[in-house]
């Protein structure tokens, strides 16, 4: 249990079954079913990915992001 938490921290963006994997490695004989298991009651995630963020910058002719400089100038 303490390995599987030291793993899960060390790859953060490893699930269960390279984590198994790893386990694996280490010459431990593990179920993959049982890492699950032992992964949902310790309440283990992969955290998502967080997006990045677009540019805010326009292109000489584009009515993204733009003020209207009088009446019917921008519409959409």
């Amino acid at each position: 249990m303490a390995r599987l938490h030291a793993l899960a921290r060390k790859y953060p963006r490893y699930g269960y079954r390279m984590v198994t994997a790893k386990l694996r490695q280490e010459g431990w004989h593990v179920n993959a079913k049982r890492i699950y298991r032992l992964w949902r009651k310790e309440g283990l995630k992969v955290p998502k990915k967080t997006r990045k963020k677009r540019r805010l910058g326009h292109g000489g002719n584009s009515c993204v992001r733009r003020r209207a400089e009088h009446k019917d100038h921008v519409w959409c």
